[in-house]
This record gives C-alpha cells, structure tokens and sequence, in this order.
C-alpha cells in the first residue's frame, strides 16, 4: 500500500486553487495506486504553534540529556515527523504569501527539521537522516513567474533546499499562476492539467 503525506497550507478552504489542484492530484492517484492511504495533515484547519524558547531548548539538548518536560515539548514535532516517515510521497498544496512561503506552513518546516532527528550536523555541513521521497509541491499565485514581469521565485528553492537539508531531493513543483486574475483560473487549470500529464510527475508517487 502506497502512503502520501498531504499537507494542506490555504485557508480558504473551498475558494482555495491550491487546494483544488491538490484534489485533482488526488484523483489521479486515486485512479493509479490501488489501496492508496493518505495522510491528511491540514495546517488551516489544525494551526501549529511556532516554535517557543522549551521547543529551541529541548531540540537542542541531546537526547540522553532530555527530561520528561523535555520530550513533551517535543511531542508534536515527533508526531509530524512519524507523518513524514510513514509516507512514501509528500503532496504539499500551498499559496504563495509575499513571494514565499506561509506562516503556518514554515511553522511546519521548523518542527520537522530538527537537528539530531531529521538533520546531523558534520565538517562538511548538514546531512539529512530521513530517506528520499518524491515530493510534489501544487502552488497557487496571484502573479506569474514566467514571462514578462516575472516574479522572483523564493518559494521551490527554498523549500528544495529545506527537504534536502532533511534527505529529501526529489522535489518537483507545479504552479497555478496570475489567480490574481478573474479571468486566469480557466486557463491556469487547462495548462495544470496538461503538465502534470506532460510531465507525468506522478509517476514516482506511485512507483
């Protein structure tokens, strides 16, 4: 049975275009992977706490050296980091916020990149202790990113740099863009739906 983590970023629920991409994600896996199970980790619906001075100090203190107090300062982090290990694709469906990432899905990186747990440190730097995984990263934006009058993209590299930082190197990502527009969502769709079977992007989610 194949496992994918879904983390879900927008909060606007049914007038989401990331979350409506993710769902046609979904079905296509649905149709592909015969006993699909998936993970639904929802950051809108279940907000997390960004990181606090117990969460950095437990974090940093090594393991044998950690109290009762300690670890519950870290339950929740290790109940997000069991999702990421017991899936064999990760799904992330997320907008854009001021060129980037969101507030809730960064709180999400911080508690899973831990250093010790998903992370080591070494004299030539960080080396990821999570195995590989393909991840696939829907984006909705209210501007473009090709083109004319481009944005600068901080958002993939960003978030290929933190799965790598973890292990994970198989990050690919398809965008929705210009949903600033009334009249883009047709459009951006029509061409959603063309690259991820151009693509075929899926293919490792359910190998």
């Amino acid at each position: 049975m194949t496992t994918l983590l879904h983390v879900a970023v927008s909060p606007r629920d049914a007038r989401s275009h990331s979350r409506r991409g993710a769902q046609l994600v979904l079905g296509q896996l649905a149709e592909a992977a015969s006993g699909l199970r998936i993970i639904e980790r929802d950051l809108a619906a279940t907000p997390l706490p960004h990181p606090d001075a117990g969460f950095v100090e437990a974090s940093l203190m090594p393991d044998a050296n950690r109290t009762d107090a300690h670890r519950a300062e870290l339950a929740l982090s290790e109940m997000l980091i069991a999702e990421l290990e017991a899936a064999d694709a990760v799904l992330i469906s997320t907008p854009v916020h001021n060129y980037t990432v969101p507030s809730v899905l960064k709180a999400w990186i911080d508690l899973v990149v831990r250093p010790g747990r998903t992370f080591r440190g070494s004299p030539q730097g960080k080396v990821g202790m999570l195995a590989d995984r393909p991840v696939l990263v829907v984006s909705a934006s209210g501007g473009n990113f090709d083109g004319a009058h481009a944005q600068t993209d901080f958002l993939m590299p960003y978030l290929r740099y933190v799965f790598a930082t973890m292990g994970i190197r198989q990050v690919e990502g398809i965008r929705l863009q210009n949903m600033g527009r009334p009249d883009a969502a047709p459009h951006a769709f029509n061409r959603f739906r063309q690259e991820l079977a151009d693509r075929l992007l899926l293919m490792p989610l359910v190998a």
